[in-house]
């Protein structure tokens, strides 16, 4: 069989130095005496495979699990060529041909040859394996299933090039390693340059479930509609009272343009200094990037905002087109003003300018979203809405009675409170059976 160092595009794994130690043994399975004394890396290889299972929640043939993870991952001309867009034209189509006949043999060969050089294995154990944890610390259940799915198509690929398509509908559908398998990213910056770190596990909200705010959410869904479809866009604020469902809604739009290659970075403050980087990492890529900032805002003494401003506006280099910032702040103009910016004056000739330097971040943001929080009608009307949807079995007299009792001893009237006390009335009346 041809061995994978002889792959040109398919190289440099991250997990690949089981696909090394795994595909030498294959080439000697047909000369029992040089695998006679390899025991120990043969059943570490094993080993390496269940414990990847564990970690990933993979079932079935945990070989083709671990060699599907491989090619789903690997960023190359080819791979990143083919998300979002489909099969491309060029010699880079049989250049990838040659490292898919490789794999393809890797995917055809028979476990069960190895029972008759280590009689203790059955192979059964690594080729059908059942995973009773269907939970994965590294991946969620879709990203988990998508992957055994296009394993068992490979699998199930006559030649080559039937294998070979199923890999592109794959890169079309979902992309290609992190940024395709995933919705959400944090910011690592204890590393140089700092990297973007997936998110495994959020809230699946959708727009829907936001009772109330049809106007902000309409407005929030043309910004970000254009932006997923290729058209002019603009940075969007969402400000307004605590609780009132900004970050929900930036969680929403996630969710409903995904599958239309929509992805998040969340970046804090105090990683602003990162944001060269983070950009550097996703501008050439096909797909469309907000980076998320939750409850900024910003005190006299910090000057973060100053990194923030130049990157929206942008140096030389022009923000790339398929990035957008999208902010929440329980503040209008995002910086705090005091009464003494003005009484500066006194003493500052050029102190209009230093007030304007704080107020500008804001115009910096092309659409604002304003969220209030609901009177009291609108704050009842929340709470009959999610009690009907959580199928909650009391009378809209009590209940708005005690959503009523609720609201003036847990924070007042908001969608958060709403939820909360909904929460509160679903944990009691589970109790209570």
């Amino acid at each position: 069989m041809a061995g994978i160092r002889e792959c040109i595009l398919y190289r440099n794994f991250e997990h690949g130095e089981l696909l090394q130690d795994m595909t030498k043994l294959m080439e000697d399975v047909h000369h029992p005496k040089v695998l006679y004394g390899k025991e120990d890396t043969f059943f570490k290889c094993l080993n390496q495979l269940v414990e990847m299972a564990g970690a990933y929640g993979f079932s079935g043939n945990l070989w083709h699990n671990y060699i599907t993870f491989l090619l789903v991952n690997n960023e190359n001309a080819f791979s990143t060529a083919c998300e979002i867009v489909g099969p491309v034209d060029g010699s880079i189509n049989e250049i990838a041909k040659h490292d898919f006949e490789i794999f393809k043999e890797l995917f055809d060969f028979d476990l069960r040859e190895f029972e008759t050089i280590y009689p203790s294995l059955d192979s059964k154990l690594i080729s059908d394996y059942q995973n009773i944890n269907e939970g994965s610390k590294m991946f969620n259940k879709r990203i988990r299933d998508r992957i055994c799915c296009l394993a068992k198509k490979l699998k199930e690929a006559s030649d080559v090039e039937a294998f070979m398509e199923a890999m592109v509908q794959f890169y079309r559908d979902f992309g290609v390693g992190k940024l395709g398998l995933h919705k959400a990213f944090r910011v690592d910056g204890e590393v140089s340059p700092a990297q973007i770190v997936p998110i495994t596990n959020i809230a699946h909200v959708r727009l829907d479930d936001l009772v109330g705010y049809e106007i902000a959410k309409k407005k929030l869904i043309d910004n970000t509609e254009a932006f997923v479809e290729g058209r002019r866009a603009n940075n969007c604020l969402l400000f307004g009272d605590a609780g009132t469902g900004k970050s929900s809604s930036i969680k929403g739009i996630l969710n409903e343009y995904y599958d239309k290659g929509l992805r998040i970075i969340e970046v804090y403050k105090h990683q602003f200094k990162d944001l060269n980087d983070v950009i550097a990492q996703i501008k050439n890529r096909n797909y469309k990037f907000i980076i998320y900032m939750d409850d900024l805002s910003f005190e006299e003494f910090e000057i973060e905002y100053k990194y923030l401003k130049a990157v929206i506006e942008g140096g030389l280099e022009k923000k790339p087109d398929n990035i957008l910032i999208y902010a929440t702040s329980n503040r209008r103009h995002l910086v705090r003003e005091k009464f003494s910016d003005k009484e500066e004056r006194r003493d500052d000739l050029h102190s209009s300018d230093t007030v304007q330097e704080k107020l500008s971040l804001v115009s910096r943001f092309g659409v604002t979203i304003f969220f209030c929080a609901p009177d009291k009608k609108e704050f009842q009307n929340i709470v009959k809405v999610l009690a009907e949807r959580y199928q909650l079995e009391i009378s809209e007299e009590e209940l708005l009675l005690e959503a009523n009792k609720w609201e003036l001893q847990h924070g007042g009237l908001s969608g958060r409170t709403a939820q909360q006390f909904i929460d509160y009335l679903c944990g009691k009346m589970i109790t209570s059976k």
